[in-house]
């Protein structure tokens, strides 16, 4: 059994698993709600919008604000779709049966997580069909949308990275879940301390997952806040890796 094994039977899984189903309906309907109010609104404003200069248009008012609704779920749902991936399986008793299959930590972990991004990249097609549909028959600023989508898939790459940790160090699911959420609310919010205390700038700044998301919102393709994308996924690899190595080496 290989990664990519490991990967399909994490996404059959996932198939016939009600909560992702059910997160998927009821997610997706909230955004084409969303949509439609924001379109709607869009529509109505075009008079005064036509006589400003430089008026922001359909994608700052409309495509933008919607992706950003999705990250804002995605707080909520990455960590219910990943709590299960190693944590549900730890205490059911199947990750042994699994690791006894002679698949390496690096395989199982790396499986799951890609399973989680297959659903997690479906989720985001089915949000940004609805504005390319529509930008189709307009003037949307397509450099502006695929920056914004990059921002909206790394965002969701690294949640589900950090899900995948939260799961490996733990037995309880719901557990995992809340590790995860408190986690990525850290990395969103570190900095408001500094900011408080009027310092800006620096180490926090950079450290805080809202900065680089911002940038790639605003169209702003940074090496460095693709970097801190990366590392971030990277580092939870990383650690639901050990944890699980740490785990057989007690066995």
């Amino acid at each position: 059994m290989s990664t990519m094994a490991v990967a399909r039977l994490e996404l059959r899984r996932l198939a016939v698993r009600p909560l992702a189903w059910a997160l998927a309906a009821l997610t997706i309907a909230w955004l084409a709600w969303t949509f439609i109010l924001g379109l709607g609104q869009f529509l109505g404003a075009q008079v005064k919008l036509a006589a400003v200069a430089d008026a922001p248009g359909f994608t700052d008012l409309v495509a933008i604000p919607l992706l950003a609704e999705l990250a804002k779920l995605a707080f909520l749902v990455v960590p219910l779709m990943t709590m299960t991936q190693l944590a549900g399986e730890r205490r059911g008793g199947t990750l042994a049966l699994l690791a006894s299959t002679g698949l390496s930590p690096r395989h199982i972990v790396i499986g799951k997580y890609l399973a989680v991004l297959v659903w997690l990249g479906l989720w985001l097609l089915a949000t940004v069909a609805m504005p390319l549909v529509v930008g189709a028959e307009s003037t949307a600023d397509w450099g502006k949308l695929a920056s914004a989508t990059l921002g909206t898939a790394l965002l969701l790459a690294t949640l589900a990275a950090i899900g995948i940790a939260c799961s490996a160090a733990t037995s309880f699911p719901a557990i995992a879940a809340a590790m995860a959420l408190i986690v990525t609310l850290i990395l969103w919010t570190i900095d408001r301390g500094a900011q408080a205390a009027g310092v800006t700038g620096g180490f926090l700044e950079w450290l805080t997952m809202a900065t680089h998301l911002q940038n790639l919102l605003r169209g702003l393709v940074v090496t460095s806040d693709l970097v801190w994308f990366a590392l971030a996924i990277a580092l939870s690899l990383a650690l639901a890796i050990r944890r699980l190595g740490a785990d057989r080496e007690r066995q």
